[in-house]
C-alpha cells in the first residue's frame, strides 16, 4: 500500500474534520512511515462546510454586517475561492435558529434579509457562483427576506409594500422584479439541500420544521396558508411551478425562492461539497479512503459525508473504511459497501470521556 486519503467529516463536539483527519494520518505514519497519507477536510452542507470548502477551494474569508432574523445587526462569515469567483456559505450565518433567543422565536416574524445581504456583499466582492448550505434556518418567509434584501418588491391587494416575514406570506398579491440586482440574476447558486419536503401541506415547510422554529398550531396553520398562497403568485410571476419539488419546503420555503428565481441547482450536501473540490481527481491514485464521523448508524448510509465517501470510492473501485466515535448498525453499513467499519474507543468509556478532544485524538 501506497497512498492513503482520508477525509472525515467532524466528530461534532470533539473534533473538526482537519483534526480528524491529522489524528488517523499520524496513526497511519505509526504504522508505516512509508504510506503517502492526505487529509481532505469534507462535510455534507451542515457545521464545518464552510470551513471544509475553504480550505478545499484554497480560498480565504470575507465577513460583513446583516440584519439577523428579527433584524438585529449580526456580522455574517463566509468563504470566498482562492480564484475569488465563488463564494461559500451557510444561511445560518445571517438567518439561523441560534441567532435567537428561544424566547423571541416565532417564525411569522423571521425573515432571511439578511442571507440576501450576505449574498449581496459576496456580489460585489465580484464572486459569480454561490454554494450555499441551508441548513439551521430560524425562517419560514419563503425567501422573501432575501429576495428584497436583492431587490425584489411584495405588494398586498391593496398595492401596499410588505414587510418580508413569514406573517406576510398569505398577503402577496404582486411581485415586482423590476428593481432585481441584475448580478443576482446572471450568478449561479448551488445549494447544499438535504431534505426533500415540498413547499407546504402536511409534509411541508410549516408543518414539519415551523414548530422547531418557535411556531405554535395556530402560527403553523397561518404559514402554511401563506406558502400556499406564494406558490400561486409565485408561479403566476415565474411560470415555475415549485411547490411539489423536492426540496422546496427545506429552510422555510428558501428551496423553493432559489429554485424559482435564480439559476440554481439543489444537491445533497456531501455531493455538491465532493464535486466542488473535484474529490474524484484526488483519490484517482489512492489505494485506500478512511473516512467518518463522530456516530455511524443508519442515518449514514442516508446522505452522510461517510456514505458520499463511499460512492466515491466505489467508482473507482478503491477499498473505503470507515471510523466513528460510536458504531451501530453495523450490518447496514457492510451491506453499503464499507470495507471495515470501526469504533475510535479504545475500550469501554463514557460518552464524557470519549467525546474529550484529547481522548477522541488519542
Amino acid at each position: 500500500m501506497k497512498k492513503i486519503i482520508i477525509a472525515c467529516d467532524s466528530f461534532k463536539g470533539s473534533l473538526g474534520s482537519e483534526e480528524v483527519g491529522v489524528a488517523a494520518s499520524k496513526g497511519v505514519r505509526m504504522a508505516d512511515d512509508s504510506i503517502e497519507t492526505r487529509v481532505v477536510a469534507v462535510a455534507d452542507g451542515g457545521e464545518g462546510t464552510v470551513d471544509a470548502l475553504v480550505r478545499g477551494l484554497d480560498g480565504h474569508y470575507a465577513s460583513c454586517t446583516v440584519g439577523g432574523p428579527l433584524g438585529d445587526p449580526v456580522g455574517a462569515r463566509y468563504g470566498i475561492s482562492g480564484d475569488g469567483s465563488t463564494a461559500i456559505m451557510e444561511m445560518a450565518q445571517a438567518s439561523g435558529l441560534t441567532l435567537i433567543p428561544e424566547c423571541r422565536r416565532n417564525p411569522l416574524y423571521t425573515s432571511t434579509f439578511g442571507t440576501g445581504q450576505m449574498i449581496a456583499d459576496a456580489l460585489g466582492r465580484g464572486c459569480t457562483t454561490i454554494l450555499m448550505g441551508i441548513g439551521g434556518s430560524a425562517t419560514n418567509d419563503g425567501g422573501m427576506g432575501l429576495l428584497s434584501a436583492l431587490g425584489v418588491r411584495f405588494f398586498d391587494e391593496g398595492g401596499s409594500e410588505l414587510t418580508p416575514c413569514g406573517e406576510s406570506l398569505e398577503k402577496i398579491a404582486a411581485i415586482d422584479l423590476s428593481g432585481m440586482d441584475s448580478r443576482a440574476r446572471t450568478a449561479t447558486f448551488r445549494i447544499a439541500c438535504d431534505v426533500d419536503n415540498p413547499l407546504y401541506g402536511p409534509d411541508g415547510a410549516a408543518c414539519v420544521f415551523g414548530p422547531q422554529k418557535g411556531a405554535d398550531a395556530e402560527a403553523v396553520e397561518c404559514l402554511d396558508r401563506g406558502l400556499r398562497n406564494y406558490a400561486r403568485i409565485v408561479e403566476k410571476t415565474t411560470g415555475r411551478d415549485v411547490a411539489a419539488m423536492p426540496g422546496a419546503g427545506a429552510a422555510g420555503g428558501l428551496g423553493a425562492c432559489f429554485a424559482a428565481f435564480f439559476r440554481s441547482t439543489l444537491e445533497p450536501g456531501i455531493e455538491l461539497m465532493l464535486n466542488a473540490i473535484r474529490f474524484d481527481d484526488i483519490i484517482a491514485d489512492a489505494d485506500l479512503i478512511i473516512t467518518g464521523e463522530g456516530r455511524l448508524d443508519t442515518q449514514t448510509v442516508h446522505g452522510k459525508t461517510p456514505y458520499g465517501v463511499l460512492c466515491a470510492g466505489r467508482r473507482q473501485g478503491i477499498p473505503v473504511v470507515a471510523i466513528g466515535g460510536a458504531v451501530t448498525a453495523y450490518a447496514e453499513l457492510a451491506a453499503a459497501g464499507f470495507r471495515a467499519v470501526f469504533p475510535v474507543v479504545p475500550g469501554p468509556c463514557t460518552l464524557a470521556e470519549a467525546m474529550d478532544a484529547a481522548t477522541a485524538r488519542r
